[in-house]
């Protein structure tokens, strides 16, 4: 029933909310914006990088990128070696996918470059065939054009397809690619909200995915 499963990265795959909040948190103090709660930090987790800043405070485009600028150099600065870990049973469940012959793809609103780096860091390229970033497409999360370049590039039908995250963006954008969906309750948002998407699963960890009926 399916071929390829296509996953998000932060809140998914790995725990990166914590310095996430802290990298915007430094950025609006070094900027001068008034502070947000960690929650609201949290809440914008999955969106391209500029548009967290248009989202959380407000600001024009310009302004956007200039945070979206600071924010890339705190990130890297807090991006110490075990500062990000992937939640339990990710490599295992990505095994066992891979196995069953699945492909697997992974769809984040991240930058390439750091993408990239966390992708090496973890090995996940021993199972992840395919990695589009917020570098690789016009149009990000919750358009479906990221997942429809996945399924292009790898000749799978929408039918054929699972996209999987802990984001309403990454089960909004699911859907309109005409994929099913499943919403991770573990990451960045409540079931409540995965479920208001319209995520047609939901699980509580990662390895639940391998029970899942279309798996």
């Amino acid at each position: 029933m399916t071929r390829l499963v296509i996953l998000d990265f932060d809140g998914t795959l790995a725990d990166t909310q914590p310095i996430i909040i802290a990298s915007v948190q430094a950025t609006l103090r070094e900027l001068g914006l008034p502070a947000r709660s960690d929650a609201e930090c949290a809440a914008i987790i999955g969106l391209p990088l500029a548009k967290c800043f248009t989202t959380l405070c407000g600001v024009d485009d310009d302004l956007a990128e200039r945070c979206a600028d600071v924010y890339r150099r705190v990130f890297d600065e807090l991006n110490t070696d075990g500062t990000v870990c992937l939640f339990p049973h990710v490599l295992e469940t990505l095994h066992t996918l891979h196995d069953r012959g699945l492909q697997l793809a992974i769809c984040s609103s991240r930058g390439r470059p750091t993408l990239e780096g966390f992708v090496k860091a973890f090995r996940l390229e021993d199972y992840v065939g395919m990695v589009v970033s917020a570098n690789d497409v016009a149009h990000h999360k919750p358009h479906p054009e990221p997942v429809e370049v996945i399924l292009k590039s790898l000749n799978v039908s929408p039918a054929e397809a699972l996209v999987v995250g802990d984001a309403s963006y990454d089960i909004l954008m699911g859907r309109a690619a005409g994929c099913r969906t499943c919403g991770v309750t573990y990451g960045n948002q409540s079931a409540d909200q995965l479920g208001a998407a319209g995520a047609e699963f939901l699980v509580d960890r990662f390895d639940s995915l391998l029970s899942l009926p279309v798996l």
